[in-house]
């Protein structure tokens, strides 16, 4: 989970939009990010992605999203923060690429479908009960940091992989969604803010389908 201070936000640049407006941008601008990532997994050929050095590929994933992270936080403009949330979704389409072609295209549908359902269920929660969600997201923060050594150690030490592990971060995804939300609606309604929020979202949402897609594959 990269780190993110839009929901910190008390004030914000340029004009105010309704609550209807605020929320179709940000809509929008999530839809547009899965857009970039399907074109991608059907035009990049995970086998070309596969080739490339693994030390290169990651220190090049991790430039790009801790450059759009930037971008996005630091920015007022929503043209600049767009621009860096594409720097987010592009390295994290390229991972998904890799990831959807090992399972049957059925699976990833359904995993697809079961992250829409819970997502959506998971905002209606984070806007009835905002202040529950504020309360646990230090706890979650520290589960993350907990499950993500945890299941470093298991992968590159003991080459293993814990089934456990995909439904503790999946849980803390649905965390992550619903406090975001809840959030995304507190903070001024600026077009900027939309962006950001979106950008913020669109993390949360690809790495819980990632967790979801595990889930489904071990069952099938």
């Amino acid at each position: 989970m990269l780190e993110t201070n839009v929901f910190k936000r008390v004030s914000g640049s340029g004009a105010l939009l309704s609550d209807g407006l605020y929320n179709l941008a940000i809509g929008v601008v999530l839809c547009w990010g899965f857009l970039v990532n399907w074109w991608l997994v059907k035009n990049v050929n995970p086998a070309w992605l596969r080739s490339i050095n693994t030390w290169v590929f990651f220190l090049g994933y991790f430039g790009c999203c801790f450059l759009g992270v930037m971008l996005f936080n630091k920015s007022d403009n929503p043209f600049i923060s767009f621009i860096g949330y594409n720097f987010v979704v592009v390295p994290f389409g390229l991972v998904v690429n890799m990831i959807v072609s090992l399972y049957n295209p059925s699976v990833v549908g359904e995993a697809i479908r079961v992250t829409a359902f819970v997502t959506v269920g998971m905002m209606i929660l984070g806007v009835l009960f905002p202040s529950f969600f504020q309360k646990i997201i230090g706890a979650l923060t520290v589960a993350l940091i907990i499950v993500i050594i945890i299941e470093a150690v298991q992968v590159f030490f003991m080459h293993i992989h814990q089934n456990w592990l995909d439904w503790a971060v999946a849980v803390i995804f649905c965390g992550y969604i619903g406090y975001d939300w809840g959030r995304a609606n507190q903070i001024p309604k600026t077009l900027d803010n939309a962006v950001d929020s979106a950008a913020a979202l669109y993390m949360d949402i690809i790495n819980l389908f990632i967790r979801i897609l595990s889930i489904l594959g071990r069952r099938d």
